[in-house]
């Protein structure tokens, strides 16, 4: 009875263990830009936390992106102004895709 015991004291303790070291897993955003000259870069910001992207082609990408809430900001190129999207979630594994963001003159 003792060793029963030990036994499943020792994989309970195990299997705790592994689970305190599994790996996060990160995910990704994207979105476009309207009109595709309209900005080149987008930052994705959350808390003190800043990522930064580059505009290709009116497309943008954040990939390794930790799981949280985020709120993206177009830097825009004249004669267009900045703009912003808030509450973006991302969640584990996946890319959250936020559309397309039209930008104002």
């Amino acid at each position: 009875m003792k060793r029963l015991k030990l036994n499943f004291i020792i994989v309970a303790g195990l299997s705790f263990g592994l689970l305190a070291f599994s790996a996060i897993r990160e995910g990704g955003i994207q979105g476009r830009i309207s009109p595709a000259e309209g900005a080149s870069q987008v930052l994705a910001i959350a808390g003190k936390d800043t990522l930064r992207a580059t505009v290709n082609n009116g497309v943008f990408i954040f990939s390794k992106v930790k799981p949280q809430t985020y709120t993206i900001m177009v830097k825009a190129n004249p004669p267009y102004k900045d703009s912003s999207v808030e509450n973006v979630a991302v969640v584990d594994s996946a890319t959250t895709d936020v559309g397309e963001i039209k930008l104002l003159q």
